[in-house]
């Protein structure tokens, strides 16, 4: 066990073909698991996951000849979880370094979710880093924030659900640790295809995010991001933001979406085609969920392999 009561962040440093260690970039410690060799392959999680999320990926993208490297975000994991730096800025410097950290000048750029949000962000501030994008159940941070508001029964009301909970003070944190995470599972089991919900593969997945949560800070780090997106709409930092994110994806996008993800819609997904100005590909999964690179682990990952070798 950890201190106050939590596992140990080390605890997420699970066994497989990968190889566990700490990387230092934009001012903070960084844990990957890295797996294979060739072309940099970086994969961003989301949320309510970790590095982890991404271990049928790692595996076969290795197998394709990439370095794939899963990290834990700024907060998650076995990565330093700071007092701040929960804005979109500071993560897409996060990656930008990270990459750099790596002894590489540019990467395939991988995200699901938050980790999606942070990939369209590097492209944007980051460009020259950025060799590919593929985002999993992420739509453009302006595609999102415009649609909120153009269709508040559907993106807002969805959005609404979790997102203003979010902002309350110590009661979310309270919430995702409490009967040791099981909010964790619920939100997973919400957000989910209903073909993945009963299986091994999910069972093994919400015990696994359900224990990552409990790692001391990790809850109120994760609950950062969301008061940031929020907050920010209210303050010309956001401003600032939407205007810089505004730049066009020239590296070619491949967009993956879930038919049936309550929580970003498709719809909205599509709507990222407008930030593009290279080749964009969006695909839609029918069946799945907010979790198509575990929903339909084969599939994404032999799509993913397609998009990074054209």
């Amino acid at each position: 066990m950890g201190t106050r009561g939590g596992p140990d962040p080390s605890s997420v440093r699970l066994p497989g073909p990968w190889t566990h260690r700490a990387v230092s970039a934009n001012g903070i410690r960084l844990h990957v698991a890295e797996c294979g060799e060739g072309p940099l392959v970086v994969l961003l999680h989301g949320f309510p996951e970790f590095w982890w999320s991404w271990r049928h990926q790692l595996t076969a993208l290795a197998e394709s000849g990439y370095r794939a490297v899963a990290v834990d975000l700024r907060g998650y994991g076995d990565s330093d979880k700071p007092p701040r730096g929960y804005d979109l800025w500071t993560l897409g410097g996060d990656v930008a370094g990270l990459i750099r950290a790596l002894g590489e000048p540019e990467a395939r750029v991988v995200g699901h979710g938050w980790g999606g949000l942070i990939g369209w962000t590097v492209a944007a501030l980051h460009p020259r880093v950025v060799r590919a994008l593929a985002v999993f159940a992420a739509p453009h941070p302006l595609a999102l924030r415009a649609q909120v508001v153009r269709d508040p029964r559907g993106q807002g009301r969805a959005t609404a659900r979790h997102v203003l909970g979010f902002q309350l003070p110590r009661w979310p944190e309270h919430s995702l640790r409490a009967d040791d995470g099981a909010r964790v599972e619920r939100i997973m089991r919400g957000w989910a295809g209903r073909e993945w919900t009963g299986t091994a593969d999910f069972a093994e997945a919400a015990a696994r995010n359900r224990q990552a949560v409990q790692i001391p800070a990790v809850a109120h780090c994760a609950m950062e991001y969301y008061r940031w997106a929020l907050r920010s709409q209210l303050r010309a930092e956001g401003r600032r933001f939407a205007a810089a994110v505004a730049r066009r994806a020239s590296m070619p996008v491949l967009q993956v979406h879930g038919a049936d993800d309550p929580f970003l819609l498709e719809r909205t997904a599509r709507a990222s085609a407008r930030w593009t100005d290279g080749p964009f590909d969006h695909v839609v999964l029918p069946a799945t969920g907010h979790f198509p690179h575990q929903e339909r682990p084969s599939e994404t990952a032999r799509r993913l392999v397609d998009f990074l070798a054209g």
